[in-house]
C-alpha cells in the first residue's frame, strides 16, 4: 500500500497548530495570574482594605515662637469603583450638596488614566475633599447606604494671622505633573504651591502610613490583619521656625497699604529674613478649602497682580542705593585714591554736550560727603575713570572687573534664598554693550549705570542683601526665610558667610558716609529723617530714586546700630517719587518697631498717616 505524503504533512501542520494555540494560551495564563496584579488586586481587595494614614503637616512659628500656621480636621470621601453597587446617585448628590453633573464629571476625572495614572478599581480614589466636620456629619449618618464609599480623615492649613501670605505659600491638591515627578503622591494628596510650603514639602509632609484591615465575605471589617503586625504608622511633618517677625510682617503690610512695592529686612549676622512685605498681598485664609480655585483665579485676574512677590520677582532699577556698590568698587580698584580723592559737581556731570544733572550741593565732594548728599556728578566720574583708565586696555576688560565685583556683592543672579520664584536681576556685560552699540562704546556711553539708572535691574531682597552686606563690612549669608527645621538642620548655604571681593577696610567709609547721610555731619543730609524717626540710634542710610516711565519709584536702603548691627533694611515703593518720601520714613519706623518691639507714640501716629496714604497707579496693567 503507498503512502499518502499528503496526509503525512497535514498530521505534522495540525499537530504543530495544536502546540502553538496550547501555548498562546498557557502564555496568557501566566501573564494574567502570573505577570498581571488583577486577579491578586480583586482577591485582595475581597479580603483585606488598605486604608491610608495621613500625617499632620508641620506648622510653622515665628522668630519669636508666635504659632503662624497650624492644622485643623478636614474630612475627603473616597470610593473604592469595585464596590460600589446599586448606588443612589439623586441621594448621594442630596447628601453631599452637589449636582448629577459634578457627580459624572468626577468618575470620569477618576477614569482617566491620563489624569489619574495611579486608577485601580480596587484602590481608594478620592471623590470629595474638605469636607467639614458639620457636612461630615450629614454623610456619615448615610453614609450605609452607599456601599464603597468612605471617609477619609485629613487635615487642612489655618493661619492665625491674615498676614505674610507670599512668604508662607498655601497647599493644593496635587496635579498630574506632581504625580508623575514624585511616586510617593497619588491623586487627591495635597502638595505645598507656594512660599514655604512649596520650599519645605519634603519636611512638612511627613510620610503616610497605612492601616491593613481584614473584611469578610459581605465587606464588613473584622479588625487589623495579623493585629496590626504589618502596618505603618504615618510620621509627622518636621515643625518650622521662621525668621519672619510677624509683628514686624504686619507692619510693613499695613504701612504699604493703598500702595505697590515691598519691603525686605534682613538680620546681617545670620541672613534670617526678618519680613519680607509684598504689597498688594491677599489674605492667605483665601487659599484654603474647596474656594481655593475660584479665589486663586480672582487673584490672578487682579491687575495689580497681588500674587506676585515683588520682594523676589520684582526686578528694579535700584536708583541711589546703587551709589554704595559703586563706591566699594571705585575703593577696590583704585578709581578714587591719592590723586582723585575728590571729583567736581556743577549741578551735575558736564562733559561735552553730555549732562547728568545733580541737586545743588558743596563741590569738589570727597567719597563720605558724595554717600552723604548723593551726588550723582561723583559717581559719574567715577565710571567714566574706571572705564577710561589704561591699566584695562579696554572698555570691554573694565566692565569685566566691574561686573565681577557687583556680582559678588550680591548682584546679577540670584542670591538663592529659599523660596521659589527668585529673580536674578540684571548687570549687564561687555557682550551686552557690544551686542547694543556694535562694538562702539565707553563710559560715556553707559554714564547712566553709575547712578543705578540704565539697564541695571535689582530685587527688593538684593537691595536688602547689599546693605546686610555692607553691615557686616564685607560678607552676607545667603537670605533665607526659615530659620529652623524641627530635628534637621539648614543647609550649608545658609550658614556659610559669602566674602565679597572688597577688602574690608573699604566697607567703614561707606558705612560712614551713609551714617552721615542720616547726622548730616558732612552738609546736606538725604536721611535726616531717620534721625528724627530712630533718635538714640545710631543708624545708617542711603536714599534711592528711581527714575520711571511714569512718576520715580522711593528707594531706602539702610542698617542699624551702625557698629553693632541688627537688622538690614530695603523699603521699594512704586512711583513713590523722592527717596525721602515713602523709602526713608518706611524704612525708619520698621527699624523702630524691630529694635524697640513697638513703635513709639509718635511713630504710631505716623504709621497711621502713612498707611491712610494713597498713591494712585491709574488703570495700567502692570
Amino acid at each position: 500500500m503507498e503512502r499518502d505524503y499528503n496526509l503525512e504533512k497535514r498530521k505534522y501542520v495540525i499537530g504543530g497548530s495544536v502546540v502553538v494555540i496550547v501555548l498562546i494560551y498557557l502564555i496568557r495564563l501566566f501573564t494574567l495570574q502570573i505577570m498581571s496584579e488583577d486577579y491578586k488586586k480583586n482577591a485582595d481587595s475581597n479580603a483585606f482594605l488598605n486604608k491610608t494614614q495621613y500625617p499632620s503637616r508641620g506648622v510653622m512659628y515665628d522668630r519669636n515662637g508666635k504659632l503662624l500656621v497650624y492644622n485643623q480636621p478636614a474630612y475627603d470621601v473616597t470610593m473604592v469603583m469595585k464596590e460600589v453597587v446599586n448606588l443612589d446617585t439623586l441621594d448621594l448628590c442630596r447628601t453631599l450638596n452637589i449636582t448629577p453633573e459634578y457627580f459624572k464629571r468626577r468618575i470620569r476625572e477618576m477614569k482617566d488614566r491620563r489624569s489619574n495614572p495611579g486608577y485601580s478599581p480596587y484602590t481608594h480614589q478620592v471623590f470629595m475633599t474638605q469636607l467639614s466636620a458639620e457636612e461630615c456629619g450629614v454623610f456619615q449618618e448615610k453614609l450605609f447606604k452607599f456601599p464603597g464609599f468612605y471617609i477619609q480623615r485629613r487635615t487642612i492649613r489655618q493661619y492665625n494671622y491674615n498676614s505674610a501670605a507670599h512668604v508662607l505659600g498655601d497647599i493644593a491638591e496635587v496635579s498630574k505633573r506632581d504625580i508623575e515627578a514624585d511616586d510617593y503622591y497619588v491623586r487627591g494628596d495635597f502638595i505645598g504651591k507656594q512660599g514655604v510650603e512649596r520650599s519645605y514639602e519634603k519636611q512638612l509632609r511627613g510620610e503616610k502610613g497605612v492601616e491593613i484591615l481584614l473584611r469578610d465575605a459581605h465587606g464588613r471589617i473584622q479588625g487589623h490583619y495579623m493585629d496590626g503586625k504589618f502596618d505603618r504608622p504615618s510620621v509627622p511633618g518636621k515643625n518650622l521656625t521662621l525668621g519672619i517677625d510677624i509683628d514686624l510682617q504686619r507692619l510693613g503690610e499695613r504701612l504699604l497699604q493703598h500702595k505697590i512695592g515691598a519691603i525686605v529686612a534682613i538680620e546681617p549676622a545670620t541672613g534670617e529674613i526678618l519680613c519680607m512685605v509684598s504689597s498688594p498681598t491677599f489674605d492667605p485664609h483665601l487659599m484654603i478649602g474647596r474656594q481655593r480655585g475660584k479665589n486663586h483665579r480672582m487673584l490672578q485676574r487682579d491687575r495689580r497682580k497681588p500674587l506676585l512677590n515683588r520682594a523676589i520677582m520684582g526686578a528694579y532699577p535700584p536708583g541711589s542705593t546703587f551709589k554704595t556698590a559703586q563706591a566699594l568698587t571705585f575703593l577696590q580698584e583704585g578709581i578714587i585714591h591719592e590723586d582723585y580723592p575728590t571729583f567736581p559737581c556743577a549741578h551735575g556731570f558736564n562733559y561735552g554736550s553730555l549732562h547728568v544733572g545733580c541737586h545743588g550741593h558743596g563741590s569738589p565732594l570727597s567719597l563720605i560727603p558724595a554717600i552723604a548728599t548723593s551726588c550723582n556728578s561723583y559717581f559719574c566720574w567715577g565710571l567714566f575713570r574706571m572705564f577710561s583708565d589704561k591699566k584695562y586696555g579696554s572698555p570691554q576688560n573694565a566692565i569685566t572687573v566691574w561686573k565681577d565685583h557687583m556680582v559678588s556683592q550680591g548682584f546679577g543672579y540670584r542670591l538663592g534664598t529659599d523660596l521659589p520664584g527668585e529673580q536674578r536681576g540684571l548687570i549687564p556685560n561687555a557682550k551686552f554693550y557690544d551686542k547694543a552699540y556694535r562694538g562702539s562704546w565707553n563710559g560715556l556711553t553707559v554714564i547712566s549705570i553709575s547712578i543705578g539708572q540704565g539697564e541695571i535691574l535689582t530685587t527688593p531682597l538684593q537691595i536688602a542683601n547689599l546693605g546686610a552686606t555692607i553691615a557686616n563690612r564685607g560678607h552676607f549669608i545667603t537670605p533665607h526665610i526659615v530659620k529652623e527645621i524641627q530635628d534637621h538642620e539648614l543647609d550649608s548655604i545658609y550658614r556659610t558667610p559669602r566674602v565679597t571681593s572688597i577688602d574690608r577696610e573699604y566697607y567703614d567709609e561707606v558705612a560712614e558716609g551713609m551714617r552721615a547721610a542720616v547726622t548730616g555731619s558732612t552738609g546736606s543730609a538725604t536721611c535726616r529723617m531717620v534721625g528724627t524717626i530712630l533718635p538714640g540710634v545710631e543708624a545708617c542710610g542711603k536714599t534711592g530714586t528711581a527714575q520711571n516711565r511714569g512718576k520715580d519709584h522711593s528707594v531706602f536702603m539702610g542698617f542699624a546700630p551702625m557698629n553693632n548691627p541688627k537688622i538690614a533694611i530695603a523699603v521699594y515703593v512704586e512711583n513713590g517719587g523722592f527717596g525721602a518720601t515713602y523709602g526713608v520714613p518706611i524704612g525708619a519706623m520698621m527699624m523702630d518697631q524691630y529694635l524697640h518691639g513697638k513703635l513709639s507714640p509718635e511713630n504710631e501716629i505716623r504709621a497711621e498717616e502713612f498707611s491712610n496714604r494713597i498713591i494712585l497707579y491709574g488703570d495700567e496693567e502692570r
